[in-house]
C-alpha cells in the first residue's frame, strides 16, 4: 500500500505510520504533507480515496475535513472536486435510499462546514431541502403520511449533524439555522408517534399508556439536542481537530454546494384502507428503517457518567464501525475498543452490539459476525469487556420469559457459540435452581436449549465436564446422539421378517445396486407382500442407517437412492409418515433431523407443506413449549421455501442486465452490418453496393449470433419467470397452511376471548388461580419485583416457582412464534393480504390470535 493511503488510513491511531505520536494534530500535519505532494501526481487517485475513507470511516470524519480544509489552502482547484464528488455521491444516495450514506454524506458535509471548505448557508440549504420534503410527505393533503418512515429518517439526518457543527453554524449563520429548528419543531408537532409494536425486545403487550408516554427515537434525539444546546453545544464525544488550525482555515475559500432533490413522494394508493396502508408503511420502513433500538440491559448508574448526547454520539460511532468493517472482525474489534471518546463506555458497547444481534425484524449481518465480535472484544479488552459480557447475560436471562421468541432463539445460537469459543466455561451453579422449575418453565427450556446447541458444536462428554460444578444439570442435556434404528436388533417374529428385508436391502446398496433396481426389488418382494407402512419403514430406516455415519454419506445416498423415496413418497401423506421415520431414526439427535429433513427438501423429496403438516401433529404440538426441536424443522422449511423465491428474483434481475447487453450487441451488430451493405465499393474495376462480400458474410453471421443470443436470454427470462410465479405460489400455499395449523391449535388451547383479551392476562390466569399451601408458602420468599419465588441454596439464588401453568406457557411460546413467523415474512405475506383476512384470519379469530399476527406484520392493532 502507498505511504499516503497508510497515513489516511491510519490517520488518529496508535500506529507505525506515525511513529510514535497520538497527537491528532501531529497526524493532521503529517498527513497533510505528503497529501499536498501527492497531489502533483496523483490527484485523482487522492480524491477517490480520501472521499471513500470519509465514507467507509466516519468515526475520523473531523480529522479528514481538517485535511481536507488544509488542503483547500493549497489546491482549491482539488477540494472543489471533492465538494463536487461528495455532491453526487450524495444525491445519488438520496435516488436509491442508501440510508448509511446519506447519514454518513451529511455528517462530512458539517465537518467541511467546520473547516471551511464548505458554506453553511449550502449546508442549511441541504437541511431545509430534506425538512421541505419530509413534512411535505406527512402532510395529510399534499404528501403521503404512509412514508413517515422516509421522513424522519430525514429529520433524524439532520439533528444527527449538529453535535458535530452545531456550534459553528450557530455562530455563523444564527438566523438561518434557527429557522431550520423552527421547522423541524413544527415537524415534529404534525408527525405521528411511531410505536415499536412488533419489534420490541420484550412482550410488553404494548398497552397504550406506554405507547402514549415513551418517546419514539426521534422524540428522543430531539430532546438530546435540546439539551446539548442549552449547554452551549459543549461535547466531550466529537474531536474538534480544525479548532487547532483556525487562524488557517479561516483564510480558505469556502465552496458552495451544488443544488440536490429528494425523490418524488410515492403516490397514494387508489384506494386507502387498513390493508392499502399498511403495505405502504411496511415498505417505507423496509427501505428507511430504524437503525437502532435501545437494549437497555444494565442499570442506568452504568451509563449515568455520560451526557444524553454523548451516548448517542458513541452509539453512532459503534453502529459505524460494525457497518463499515463487517468485513474484517478483527479491524472492527481493534476500532471499536478505542473510540475518539473520553469516557469509559464498555457497557454501552454490549448494549448496543446485543441490540443489533437481537433487532427485529432481522440484524443488519448474520448473528455469527456479533458472535466474532464479542470474541474478539474479549480477547481485546479482557480485564473489562468479559465480565460486562457475562452481566449482559445474566441480565437477559433474569427476563428471559418476557423475552420475544425470535430475540431468545438468537440468544441461544449465540450463547452457545461463544462458551465454545471460551472452552465452555460459564458458572452454571448459579443457574441449577433451574432445575427446580416446571419443565416448561423459559429459564429451563433456555439452559436446556444452550446445553443442546453446546453438544452440536462439541461432544456429549465434553459438554458435560463443562457442567461439574452443577452436575444436577445433566439431566437437561440432550441423549447422546447415537441412531435408534428399528431393525438392529431381532426381538420377535416380525422383527426377525423386516430385519431380514433390512439385510436385504442393505446388500442391495452395499452390491451398487441402481435405483431402478431397487424400486424393482420393492415392487416385486416389498410392498406387495408387506404393505406400504412396513414398505416406507424398511426403506426409508435402513437408507439412513447406511447414511448416518457422516453428513456427507447422507448427501451420497439421497444422490443415489432419491428417486427411491420419490417413489414411494409421491403424495403429501406419504411425505408425512417419511418426516416420522426420520424422527424416530434420529429421535437422539435433533440436529441431525433438522440435517436430514432440510436436504430431502432441498431434493424435493419432501414438500414444506409436508413438513408443515408434521409440524404440527399432535405429538409434536404437545413439545411447542417445551424444545426447539419441531420449530427449527418448521424455520428451515420456510426459510428455503423464501430463499428459492429470493434466488430467482436475483436470477430475474440478472437476466434482465443481459437482455439490455444482449439487445445492445444486437443493434450493433445490425447497424454494422446495414453500414456494409449501403457502402459503395469497387468490384473489377466497378462501383457496386456492398462491402468486401468475406467481410459481409461475417458481419451477416455477427448479426444472427447476436440476434440468436438475444432471443436465447429472453426465452430464458421467460422460463425463470415461471418459476417465480410457481414459487410465489408455493409460498402462498405454505402460509396459509401455516397459518390455519397455527389458528387450529391455539383456538383449541387459548382460554375465551371474554376472559382474556391480553399476554398480561394469560399469564395472570394459573397465577390467580393458585392456592398456596402454608406449609409450602413457609420455604418460599416472594421477590414482589418479578413475581418469582426465591430460596437460597449453597450460597446461591435458585427459584422454585414458576407462575405461569403449563397450558397458558404453551400459548405464550406458540404466540411468540406466531408472531415471529409473521414478522420474518413480512414482506411477502403482505400481497395476500386480502387472501389471508377472507380465509383466515376471520372475525370469529380469537383476538390474542389477531393481534399476534397484526404485531409481526406491524399492522394497526386499533380496536384489538
Amino acid at each position: 500500500m502507498s505511504v499516503w493511503k497508510g497515513l489516511l488510513l491510519r490517520i488518529g491511531e496508535a500506529s507505525p505510520d506515525y511513529g510514535t505520536s497520538s497527537d491528532f494534530k501531529e497526524h493532521i500535519e503529517t498527513c497533510f504533507g505528503v497529501l499536498r505532494r501527492e497531489l502533483e501526481h496523483s490527484a485523482h487517485d487522492v480524491l477517490q480515496f480520501l472521499v471513500q475513507c470519509a465514507e467507509q470511516l466516519p468515526h475520523k470524519i473531523p480529522l479528514y475535513s481538517t485535511v481536507i480544509g488544509l488542503l483547500n489552502l493549497e489546491n482549491e482547484d482539488f477540494i472543489r472536486k471533492v465538494v463536487e464528488k461528495t455532491c453526487s455521491h450524495f444525491q445519488d444516495a438520496l435516488d436509491t435510499g442508501n440510508c448509511n450514506k446519506i447519514r454518513i454524506l451529511m455528517r462530512f458535509l458539517t465537518a467541511m462546514m467546520c473547516s471551511k471548505v464548505l458554506h453553511p448557508s449550502s449546508l442549511v440549504i441541504v437541511f431545509e431541502t430534506l425538512l421541505s420534503s419530509a413534512a411535505t410527505t406527512v402532510d395529510e393533503e399534499k404528501g403521503n403520511p404512509f412514508w413517515q418512515s422516509r421522513a424522519d429518517f430525514y429529520i433524524t439526518c439532520i439533528l444527527s449533524c449538529l453535535p458535530w457543527g452545531g456550534a459553528e453554524l450557530i455562530e455563523q449563520v444564527p438566523e438561518e439555522i434557527e429557522r431550520v429548528m423552527v421547522g423541524v419543531e413544527a415537524y415534529l408537532s404534525i408527525r405521528k408517534h411511531v410505536s415499536d409494536t412488533g419489534l420490541s425486545f420484550f412482550e410488553d403487550d404494548d398497552d397504550s399508556a406506554k405507547i402514549s408516554t415513551d418517546k419514539d427515537f426521534l422524540e428522543d434525539l430531539w430532546g438530546r439536542i435540546q439539551i446539548l444546546s442549552n449547554n452551549g453545544w459543549k461535547l466531550d464525544s466529537v474531536p474538534r481537530p480544525h479548532l487547532s488550525f483556525e487562524a488557517q482555515l479561516v483564510n480558505g475559500k469556502s465552496h458552495e454546494f451544488g443544488p440536490i432533490s429528494c425523490p418524488d413522494q410515492p403516490q397514494l394508493p387508489s384506494t386507502v384502507s387498513n390493508i392499502t396502508y399498511g403495505k405502504q408503511k411496511h415498505d417505507a420502513e423496509s427501505i428507511y428503517p430504524q437503525r437502532i433500538r435501545r437494549l437497555n440491559i444494565f442499570p442506568a448508574n452504568k451509563t449515568e457518567d455520560m451526557e444524553p448526547m454523548d451516548r448517542f454520539i458513541a452509539e453512532e460511532y459503534l453502529l459505524d464501525v460494525l457497518f463499515f468493517l463487517n468485513g474484517c472482525r478483527k479491524e472492527c474489534a481493534s476500532y471499536m475498543a478505542g473510540l475518539p471518546v473520553p469516557f469509559r463506555y464498555e457497557y454501552l458497547m454490549a448494549e448496543t452490539i446485543f441490540s443489533q444481534l437481537l433487532l427485529l425484524p432481522q440484524p443488519p449481518f448474520r448473528p455469527t459476525y456479533y458472535t466474532l465480535v464479542i470474541m474478539d472484544l474479549c480477547k481485546a479488552l479482557p480485564g473489562a469487556f468479559p465480565g460486562v459480557v457475562a452481566g449482559a447475560v445474566r441480565a437477559l436471562f433474569e427476563k428471559i420469559a418476557d423475552l420475544d421468541m425470535e430475540c431468545r432463539t438468537r440468544l441461544i445460537l449465540w450463547f452457545s457459540h461463544h462458551l465454545s469459543n471460551f472452552q465452555f466455561i460459564w458458572p452454571w451453579e448459579e443457574w441449577a435452581y433451574v432445575l427446580d422449575l416446571p419443565k416448561w418453565a423459559p429459564q429451563r427450556v433456555f439452559v436446556q436449549e444452550v446445553l443442546e446447541r453446546e453438544v452440536r458444536l462439541s461432544y456429549w462428554e465434553k459438554v458435560k465436564q463443562s457442567i461439574e460444578s452443577a452436575p444436577g444439570l445433566e439431566e437437561l442435556l440432550p441423549p447422546k446422539g447415537t441412531p435408534n434404528f428399528k431393525f438392529s436388533v431381532e426381538e420377535s417374529m416380525e422383527g426377525n421378517e423386516q430385519h431380514a428385508l433390512s439385510v436385504e436391502l442393505r446388500n442391495l446398496v452395499k452390491g451398487r445396486a441402481s435405483a431402478r433396481e431397487v424400486i424393482l426389488w420393492i415392487e416385486e418382494s416389498l410392498f406387495p407382500v408387506h404393505g406400504m407402512e412396513v414398505t416406507l419403514a424398511v426403506v426409508a430406516q435402513t437408507l439412513l442407517d447406511i447414511g448416518s455415519k457422516s453428513f456427507t454419506h447422507l448427501i451420497t445416498v439421497l444422490e443415489r437412492y432419491g428417486q427411491v423415496i420419490a417413489k414411494l413418497c409421491a403424495d403429501q401423506d406419504k411425505q408425512v409418515m417419511l418426516i416420522t421415520e426420520i424422527d424416530s431414526y434420529w429421535k437422539n439427535n435433533a440436529q441431525m433431523t433438522a440435517l436430514a429433513i432440510d436436504r430431502m427438501m432441498g431434493y424435493r423429496l419432501l414438500s414444506n407443506l409436508a413438513i408443515v403438516r408434521w409440524v404440527f401433529s399432535p405429538e409434536n404440538v404437545e413439545q411447542f413449549h417445551l424444545s426447539d426441536r419441531s420449530w427449527e424443522i418448521l424455520r428451515n422449511a420456510v426459510g428455503k421455501t423464501y430463499n428459492r423465491v429470493c434466488d430467482l428474483r436475483k436470477e430475474i434481475l440478472s437476466v434482465n442486465k443481459n437482455i439490455v447487453s444482449a439487445e445492445e450487441a444486437a443493434a450493433t451488430a445490425k447497424a454494422e452490418l446495414v453500414a456494409a451493405e449501403s457502402k459503395l465499393s469497387l468490384l473489377d474495376g466497378e462501383p457496386v453496393l456492398g462491402e468486401n462480400p468475406m467481410r459481409l458474410k461475417r458481419l451477416k453471421s455477427y448479426a444472427e449470433k447476436a440476434k440468436e443470443e438475444e432471443v436465447s436470454v429472453r426465452e430464458s427470462l421467460e422460463a425463470k419467470e415461471a418459476l417465480l410465479a410457481r414459487a410465489l405460489d408455493e409460498f402462498e400455499a405454505l402460509f396459509i397452511s401455516l397459518y390455519k395449523n397455527f389458528l387450529n391449535v391455539l383456538m383449541e388451547r387459548l382460554p375465551e376471548a371474554s376472559k382474556v383479551a391480553t399476554l398480561q392476562g394469560l399469564k395472570s390466569i394459573h397465577a390467580d388461580s393458585m392456592s398456596v399451601d402454608p406449609e409450602e408458602s413457609s420455604a418460599m420468599e416472594v421477590d414482589d419485583e418479578n413475581g418469582k419465588s426465591k430460596s437460597q441454596l449453597n450460597g446461591a439464588r435458585t427459584s422454585n416457582t414458576y407462575n405461569v401453568g403449563e397450558k397458558e406457557q404453551w400459548c405464550l411460546s406458540t404466540l411468540g412464534y406466531l408472531k415471529a413467523f409473521s414478522r420474518q415474512y413480512a414482506s411477502e405475506i403482505w400481497p395476500h393480504m386480502e387472501k389471508l383476512d377472507a380465509e383466515v384470519i376471520t372475525e370469529n379469530v380469537h383476538p390474542l390470535i389477531r393481534k399476534a399476527i397484526y404485531c409481526g406484520l406491524r399492522r394497526s392493532t386499533d380496536g384489538l
